[in-house]
């Protein structure tokens, strides 16, 4: 697999437009290639009604080319298209009511037809070279966009990016250095432009030149790396990471950008770590920004969020604006009665009874979608997760994606043992072997976290135990948790998903925080007016060696860089010291 370089202006705004493989059988489980013996990606089953799919699969779907004018939708994104529009006399534009459907195809009204047709194709400059052209058009936004610009550096999976774009900004580049964090991003948001680099190998002009930006840049946004910070890792200020937050600085002063958000974890505000703090206010002083003081510890759960999260911010703006107010609560955490004259935010049962239970689909062992043959009945909450209204979308570009799918749920096979000793313990507590939290079904996650990396030892995130069920939360259920709606997907193994759940800023509290840049800078934020389909699925299934081809880097540390030495005891053995532990207490 060759990496797509930048050339032409239009392939700098669009950058590369997801992986080439050949496609594999749609049953078999997406292992690692090496593993199969595979040589390229396996095409995963279709989840997305998108315009880029080969002609074979468009005939079996329905699915048009763009070629003919038309763009295919699933049921609930033509809902909610309709209902955005003006309604109008009917034309020709069919919307594919599903896979296997037999209901006929809902119409779209002129004044999306008129949206979707004015669209621009990506550039011929943007092939790979060989590649031929096969006339199915990538769909790109309009380059002279309205809304107001906004540049994500250490963007991961995309929860600033996404709350940012609820908001009302244009997301115009992204900075990762993690290839599948890089390939999520990119499945997720494929009109922005993606620089798979470390920020310290990154300038202003560079981004400028790449996301072919000619006018200013309203915010640069984004959480440096925050395990030298975090009070759950080691806390030291000499630690190499913290260097990156210097230069978020040079960047936003680079950049020239009117407004800033920097988000980080709290344990930046405590300690020998708030010296690192106010010399970092220092420096954005230094380079002409003034922020907005106190800073602010804000808590996801006070913004509608089914976790209990608290982050560090700081706003800043030039000078010469108005620096942004921070955003005020919306909500309690559900389970508490503060005495706030405030709603209570959702809970978990909330954000979850209407999913169905994963443990139901065998498929689900080897892969992470599958069709359930129905849902549970949503809360206002999951409505919104499930973009059942069109109020769900807020600011943000509608997503073209099949929502009949659940997806991002690969089950996990846990032990007799395991089972028995979730079930045998209490709502809101930990399990005390593998010290799980069991999420309240009335009340709030605790902090979901995101493991460790590669470099040091690749150890799973914790994840909560169900509810009600005496398992691990599926991906998809952590990111319910998060405030990620349904159509947002993450890498298909859990390890890399969770880990990008962990990492990132709930969206909606993302989307709070944009919120008050907005209403400085006094603006009126505009909806998104294009349909947006989602990116190559194959992206969601590369594995480090492929995604970090597909990007054209050096592939990051794969093993650890150091080992304990201890031996692990086996877990028949920790369920016999729980027994023996339980027996002399009772005696």
């Amino acid at each position: 697999m060759q990496a797509r370089p930048y050339t032409g202006d239009a392939a700098a705004r669009v950058s590369a437009a997801g992986l080439r493989g050949r496609p594999g059988s749609r049953s078999a489980p997406h292992r690692s290639l090496a593993r199969v013996g595979m040589t390229s990606l396996p095409k995963p089953p279709m989840s997305v009604w998108n315009t880029s799919s080969s002609k074979s699969r468009a005939a079996k779907t329905e699915a048009c080319s763009p070629g003919d004018s038309t763009i295919a939708f699933s049921p609930q994104a033509a809902a909610v298209m309709n209902s955005l529009f003006t309604a109008g006399d009917p034309t020709e534009l069919p919307v594919v009511a599903g896979r296997g459907s037999s209901r006929p195809p809902t119409l779209l009204p002129p004044k999306l037809k008129q949206s979707v047709t004015g669209l621009k194709p990506t550039s011929e400059n943007s092939l790979e070279p060989g590649q031929k052209r096969n006339h199915k058009r990538v769909m790109i936004r309009e380059a002279g966009s309205s809304r107001p610009v906004g540049v994500d550096l250490f963007a991961g999976a995309g929860g600033m990016s996404l709350g940012f774009e609820q908001a009302g900004f244009h997301i115009a580049a992204a900075v990762e250095i993690d290839p599948i964090h890089c390939c999520i991003h990119k499945f997720n948001f494929p009109n922005c432009v993606m620089i798979p680099h470390s920020v310290q190998n990154v300038t202003g002009d560079l981004i400028r030149k790449l996301a072919g930006i000619t006018g200013k840049v309203d915010v640069v946004f984004g959480g440096a790396p925050c395990q030298g910070f975090s009070m759950i890792g080691k806390r030291a200020l000499e630690d190499p990471r913290n260097s990156l937050v210097l230069d978020f600085v040079r960047i936003v002063s680079e950049l020239e950008a009117d407004y800033f958000v920097f988000e980080n974890v709290k344990g930046l505000t405590v300690g020998s770590h708030r010296k690192f703090l106010e010399e970092l206010i220092h420096a954005f002083d230094s380079a002409g920004y003034k922020v907005r003081l106190p800073w602010m510890v804000l808590n996801a759960a006070s913004f509608g969020v089914p976790q209990d999260r608290k982050r560090l911010f700081l706003l800043g703006a030039r000078r010469k604006l108005r620096a942004p107010d921070y955003p005020l609560a919306v909500s309690t955490k559900a389970g508490c009665h503060y005495e706030l004259n405030l709603p209570a935010g959702p809970s978990c049962r909330d954000a979850l009874d209407d999913l169905p239970n994963a443990d139901a689909f065998s498929e689900l062992k080897y892969q992470d979608e599958v069709k359930p043959p129905r849902w549970g009945k949503p809360s206002q909450y999951a409505r919104e997760m499930r973009c059942l209204d069109a109020t769900s979308w807020h600011y943000g570009d509608v997503r073209l994606w099949n929502s009949e799918m659940l997806t991002s749920s690969a089950r996990t096979e846990h032990s007799e043992i395991s089972t028995r000793r979730f079930s045998g313990t209490k709502s809101g507590e930990i399990e005390p072997i593998s010290r799980f939290f069991k999420l309240p079904p009335d009340g709030v996650s605790n902090t979901l976290r995101a493991g460790t990396d590669a470099a040091r030892g690749a150890f799973t995130s914790p994840r909560p135990i169900h509810y009600h069920h005496p398992r691990c939360v599926t991906v998809r259920e952590m990111a319910r948790l998060h405030g990620f709606p349904d159509w947002f997907r993450f890498h298909s193994t859990k390890w890399h998903g969770a880990r990008q759940i962990g990492n990132s800023v709930p969206p909606p509290l993302a989307r709070a925080v944009a919120s008050a840049l907005i209403n400085a800078m006094g603006i009126a934020p505009k909806p998104g007016v294009v349909p947006i389909a989602l990116g190559d699925p194959a992206l969601l299934h590369a594995d480090m060696s492929q995604a970090s081809a597909h990007w054209g880097v050096a592939m990051p540390i794969q093993k650890r860089d150091r080992k304990s030495g201890d031996r692990k005891r086996t877990q028949l053995e920790t369920e016999a010291a729980r027994l023996c532990n339980l027996t002399i207490q009772s005696a």
